[in-house]
C-alpha cells in the first residue's frame, strides 16, 4: 500500500509544479509584451498629433489658379511706414498720343477710321479735298520743273566752259541758279509731304504718326474744315504714364526710382517706377505730382487708379515687416496663415501679424521677403483646406 501511495504524491507534486511554472512563464511573457508595446502607443499618438498640426500642401494647377482668379504677388520688406497710398490718373505719355488736324482747308470726302479702331503708324484716317492742296501740289511740280531746267542749263554751261567757249562767270552763275532751284524744289516737296497731299494733288491725307487706337473722331463726311481743325486723336495704350497726387507731408519722401504697385481694380498689380516728382505744390490742391512709368502696361487713358509707392532710403523707417493685402491673411485652425506659392500649388504658412491700415496688414514674422503669396481670392484656398479636412 505504501508503495502505491508514494507515486501518487510524486505525481501531484509534479502537476502542481508544472501549473506554477506555467503561471510564472505567462506572467513573464505578459510583462515582456507590455514592456515592448507600452512606449509605442505614446509615440504613435505624438506622430498623429504632429501630422495633424503639419500644414497641408494644396496641389493646384496653373490653369485652375487662373480660372479661379487667384492673384499671386511677390512681397518685400518695408512695413506700413514705407508705403504711400495715392490716387492717380492714367495719362497718355508725350509719345503715346497724337492729334491729327486738317493740314489744308477743304471738304472731308472719305473717312477710313472710326472711334476705337486700331491704327498703324503712317496709316491714312481720312481724305480732305482741298484747293489749298491743289496749290501746294502745283508749287511742287513747278519747283521740280525749274530744278530740272536749271540742272540742264548747268550741264550745258559746264560743257561750254570746259571747251573754253563761255567765261567762268557764266558757269558759276549756272551753278548758283541750279542750287537755288534745287532748294526751292526740296522746300515744295517737303511742304507737300507735311500737308499729306495726295499723288493726284486733289486733296490731303489725314495720317497717323503713331500706332494705337482712335480715341477721338470729330470728322464728319462732307463737312468743310478749316486748316488745323482737329479731326482725330490716336493713343497708344502701351505708352501711358500715371500722374499721382502726393500730399505735402509725403512729397519729400518720394524720389525718382521708387518702386510703385499699381492696382488696376481687377486684382492685377502692375509694377512701375517713379519717374519724377514736381518740386513745388499745386497752389489749389496743395499737392505735388508724381509721374509714374509702367512700361508695357495696357492702361486706358483718363482712368482713375490707385497706386502704392514704396519709398526708399531713410524714409522707410528701417522696418523689416512685410505688408500684404488683408485678404491675403486667412485663419486656418485658429492660426493666421498666408498661402505661399509652391511648384505644385500652395502651402499655408503660419504668420504673426501686426498693425493694419487702409486694407493692408503687416506680417511681423513667419514670411520671408521675396515670397510669392496668394492675395486676391485667397479664401478659396482656405475653403479647399476645410473641404479636405471634412472629407478625411
Amino acid at each position: 500500500m505504501r508503495n502505491e501511495t508514494f507515486p501518487k504524491k510524486a505525481t501531484n507534486k509534479t502537476l502542481y509544479g508544472g501549473v506554477a511554472a506555467a503561471v510564472i512563464v505567462a506572467a513573464l511573457l505578459g510583462f515582456g509584451i507590455a514592456k515592448m508595446t507600452s512606449p509605442s502607443a505614446p509615440k504613435a499618438a505624438a506622430e498623429e498629433k504632429a501630422e495633424a498640426a503639419a500644414p497641408k500642401v494644396l496641389t493646384v494647377k496653373a490653369e485652375t489658379i487662373q480660372q479661379a482668379g487667384i492673384i499671386v504677388q511677390t512681397v518685400e520688406a518695408g512695413g506700413l511706414s514705407s508705403e504711400i497710398l495715392a490716387q492717380g490718373s492714367v495719362m497718355s505719355a508725350p509719345s503715346g498720343q497724337a492729334v491729327m488736324t486738317a493740314r489744308a482747308g477743304g471738304t472731308v470726302t472719305q473717312i477710313f477710321k472710326r472711334l476705337g479702331d486700331p491704327v498703324q503708324a503712317g496709316e491714312t484716317l481720312a481724305l480732305v479735298s482741298s484747293n489749298d492742296a491743289a496749290q501746294i501740289a502745283a508749287d511742287r511740280r513747278s519747283a521740280g520743273a525749274k530744278a530740272t531746267l536749271a540742272q540742264q542749263t548747268l550741264a550745258r554751261e559746264k560743257s561750254l566752259y570746259e571747251q573754253g567757249i563761255t567765261p567762268k562767270a557764266e558757269y558759276q552763275q549756272a551753278i548758283a541758279e541750279a542750287e537755288a532751284a534745287n532748294a526751292d524744289a526740296a522746300r515744295a516737296s517737303i511742304a507737300a509731304s507735311n500737308a499729306g497731299v495726295t499723288s493726284d494733288g486733289r486733296g490731303t491725307r489725314v495720317i497717323s504718326p503713331i500706332s494705337g487706337r482712335v480715341t477721338a473722331a470729330t470728322a464728319s463726311l462732307g463737312a468743310f474744315v478749316q486748316p488745323e481743325t482737329e479731326l482725330f486723336r490716336v493713343s497708344d495704350p502701351a505708352k501711358t504714364q500715371i500722374e499721382a497726387a502726393i500730399s505735402a507731408l509725403d512729397a519729400p519722401r518720394v524720389a525718382a526710382g521708387d518702386r510703385v504697385l499699381i492696382d488696376t481694380g481687377d486684382g492685377q498689380n502692375i509694377e512701375g517706377r517713379v519717374r519724377s516728382v514736381t518740386p513745388s505744390l499745386d497752389a489749389a490742391t496743395r499737392t505735388a505730382t508724381a509721374v509714374i512709368d509702367a512700361p508695357g502696361a495696357q492702361l486706358v487713358p483718363g482712368r482713375s487708379i490707385r497706386v502704392r509707392m514704396f519709398v526708399s532710403g531713410a524714409a522707410t523707417g528701417g522696418s523689416s515687416a512685410i505688408v500684404v493685402p488683408e485678404e491675403s491673411v486667412q485663419s486656418v485652425d485658429g492660426r493666421d496663415v498666408v498661402f505661399v506659392r509652391t511648384s505644385t500649388g500652395f502651402k499655408p504658412q503660419p504668420v504673426v501679424t501686426g498693425q493694419r491700415s487702409a486694407g493692408r496688414i503687416e506680417i511681423v514674422s513667419g514670411l520671408p521677403s521675396g515670397s510669392a503669396i496668394a492675395t486676391k481670392n485667397a479664401f478659396l484656398l482656405k475653403a479647399e483646406i476645410s473641404k479636405s479636412a471634412e472629407e478625411e
